[in-house]
């Protein structure tokens, strides 16, 4: 009988063992993570965020899934807390809890990404079926449950933080003042659309010091009646490059277009195209890092959540650039005084020219994806093609960044100034990232 009770225990112990790295083999998987930080793109580009406040949800969504990962495994990755000088410390799980904390990680992105601009509900379906992936997989219910609850916990708190930023106040801000003067930003063909976001330049930064702490030189001055001043010269060679566009050159532009909204005119119809916005797009080519290095669960969120905080800062140095300087845009140039019917190749987006937010934020996270995943790292982006845009390859995320520049020169709505300009402006919000924030442990 003993010899009985000693098999049934022993069938019973290793039933038990099967159970719980089943579930840690489907919850811990890092292309999990990957897989969901897909979703809140594809919901971003479904709802139609501009790029910067698209940029808000990434970086909030990933910072709750970052410090879930960091309370549970200290030795290895450090709290943003004190070094983002404005994050509280965030609430640890109470001791007697069981908690996995790849599963909560899960949990607190979604929640945040799903609170912080979405309409209500959007990630519910998506959550839903992580809970039945980790039901599914054999996850204790203790462990489900503490799990949760940390998880409700952190998201909270992150929310109620990112309160702080200046975000509500902007929703109710002055509208940009369209003026009839040389030199300055009026809206473009063919929405006409008010200027966007004009007040993204007072949201609170992560890491910088201040919204203004890099600030370029500033652009050539209006002047069309030189024909060899720098202002026109800049317009001109704009007007050449579009007119003279490769096969390779438009495919360059089609590619870092990232256009959340395109309105298409045809005759006297009219219908809008989506993609995902440049810092979704960056977000997709962090996914192309972190499964090609094979990190763990933990270090690809912490990629994530780092590229997240280079982009979020980038959009508001740059955006405090656009509406200090106001600068107009190539068409307008073009139109009104080279060639009445020249148009862009990709559409004009509706704000300032002067920096070049792609390639800023291109700048900024390649700057990150260097210092974590490596600057010899060539890679083919993939993540166009739902789009219908063939692959691109890269030798390392810098050319990345400097290819989505100069993308923006070939698409004909920057000046090749505020794009090399842009990316300086870019390397230095991404290297000062990289300088204040420890994240993963060494």
């Amino acid at each position: 009988m003993r010899s009985f009770l000693f098999c049934l225990t022993g069938v019973l112990f290793l039933f038990a063992s099967c159970k719980k790295p089943d579930y840690e083999k489907v919850i811990h998987d890092p292309e999990l993570y990957r897989v969901t930080v897909k979703k809140l793109n594809d919901i971003v580009l479904e709802n139609n965020f501009p790029p910067v406040t698209a940029s808000r949800n990434y970086v909030y969504a990933n910072i709750a899934a970052y410090e879930v990962i960091a309370s549970g495994d200290p030795e290895h990755f450090k709290s943003l807390s004190g070094q983002i000088k404005h994050l509280p410390a965030v609430p640890k799980a109470s001791k007697d809890t069981a908690v996995d904390y790849q599963f909560a990680s899960l949990l607190a992105f979604c929640t945040v990404g799903n609170a912080v601009t979405f309409p209500e509900g959007s990630m519910d379906q998506y959550v839903g079926a992580l809970k039945q992936k980790a039901e599914d997989a054999g996850m204790p219910s203790d462990l489900f449950e503490g799990s949760v609850n940390y998880a409700g916990k952190v998201a909270k708190f992150i929310l109620k933080w990112s309160k702080g930023d200046h975000y509500a106040q902007t929703r109710s801000a002055s509208k940009y003042t369209v003026k009839q003067q040389d030199g300055r930003w009026i809206p473009t063909p063919p929405m006409y659309a008010q200027a966007l976001e004009a007040h993204w330049g007072e949201i609170r930064p992560m890491v910088l010091d201040s919204t203004a702490q890099f600030i370029p030189p500033d652009p050539p001055v209006f002047n069309v009646k030189d024909h060899n001043s720098p202002f026109y010269k800049q317009a001109l060679e704009v007007k050449q490059i579009v007119d003279s566009l490769t096969k390779e050159e438009k495919h360059q532009a089609d590619f870092w277009d990232d256009n959340a909204f395109k309105l298409n005119v045809v005759g006297h119809a009219s219908f809008a195209t989506k993609k995902f916005s440049p810092g979704g797009h960056w977000m997709n080519i962090t996914a192309i890092g972190t499964r090609s290095k094979k990190f763990d669960f933990g270090t690809t969120v912490s990629v994530y959540t780092e590229t997240a905080i280079a982009l979020f800062d980038g959009f508001i140095n740059c955006w405090y650039l656009k509406y200090r300087s106001n600068y107009v845009r190539p068409e307008t140039i073009i139109t009104k005084y080279i060639d009445a019917d020249w148009r862009p190749y990709i559409q004009t987006p509706p704000f300032p020219e002067y920096s070049s937010g792609h390639a800023v934020i291109s700048s900024a996270a390649a700057e990150v994806l260097t210092n974590r995943i490596g600057d010899d790292f060539a890679y083919t982006d993939s993540s166009e093609m739902e789009f219908g845009i063939d692959p691109l390859s890269f030798k390392s995320f810098r050319m990345a960044a400097k290819s989505a520049a100069m993308s923006r020169v070939m698409g004909g709505i920057h000046f090749k100034n505020a794009c090399v300009v842009g990316n300086k402006q870019g390397a230095e919000i991404g290297q000062l990232v990289v300088k204040k924030l420890q994240l993963k442990i060494k």
